[in-house]
């Protein structure tokens, strides 16, 4: 049996190395109960070591990402305003795009007025809400399993029913941006679904806060050359954004 202090040692070394840890290995590789480890990463929380996310903790200079969307959007809610009001000028005259979900999403659905006659495809329900009787919309409500945290669908359903459409760009969000891992997100479901949605577009645009600049989720959406447009926020390096610039993307920062 480990001591506590062997396994806190043990769970931040994995998140050091990794940026990620989900409880179920971390029980199996330590020989306790998912009980014990989930109050093992209680305690390194309170003590600001590292993030808690269901099922899993990532580390403590990683964005806070699996939580109920209206505390979430209130983290760096200026930027993705800022973010928001920039990425809504990339929609085009009777355009049709895919909005993602996440709360980034939720702000630019909030700044979003038509030019012409829009339509609107997305998995998020509470983004289908926002604009469903906005003049001049039409929205797509993606179907399949419901993710109450995100709001989101996610399944075979969504994916197949992105079989029989075609839209000019999809605006999504993303939980990382690093030039080794790629554009990533915590879950795998929603990896699967925005793959989808990408291959479904014409213009790939990521709306991403700059902490999200250099985070490596656990699972991997494309690499970053297969995306056109990041908008992010002054916070970004300039180191990252030539080194993102120069793979092709085009980096546009308010």
């Amino acid at each position: 049996m480990t001591s506590i202090a062997e396994r806190h040692k043990y769970i931040l070394d994995n998140i050091n190395q990794k940026g990620f840890v989900k409880v179920a290995d971390l029980a199996e590789a330590l020989g306790v109960t998912p009980t014990t480890i989930r109050k093992d990463l209680n305690i390194l929380e309170s003590r600001g070591a590292l993030h808690r996310a269901y099922g899993s903790a990532l580390t403590s200079s990683a964005p806070v990402l699996d939580i109920n969307l209206n505390t979430k959007r209130l983290h760096h809610f200026a930027e993705k305003r800022r973010i928001a009001q920039r990425a809504v000028s990339l929609v085009g005259d009777n355009d049709s795009v895919i909005i993602s979900s996440g709360s980034t999403m939720a702000v630019f659905a909030e700044n979003l007025t038509p030019k012409g006659r829009l339509n609107v495809v997305t998995p998020a329900v509470n983004i289908a809400m926002l604009l469903g009787d906005v003049p001049g919309i039409t929205v797509m409500q993606l179907g399949g399993i419901l993710y109450g945290n995100s709001m989101c669908v996610t399944g075979i359903e969504a994916i197949n029913k992105l079989s029989q459409i075609h839209c000019s760009k999809i605006f999504f969000g993303v939980d990382g941006i690093d030039a080794e891992a790629g554009i990533t997100c915590l879950a795998m479901e929603e990896a699967d679904l925005t793959r989808k949605m990408i291959e479904v577009c014409d213009m790939a645009i990521v709306l991403a806060d700059s902490s999200k600049i250099g985070f490596k989720g656990f699972s991997r959406i494309c690499q970053i050359d297969e995306i056109d447009v990041i908008v992010t926020d002054s916070g970004i390096s300039l180191e990252s954004k030539r080194k993102i610039e120069s793979l092709g993307v085009r980096v546009i920062v308010v």
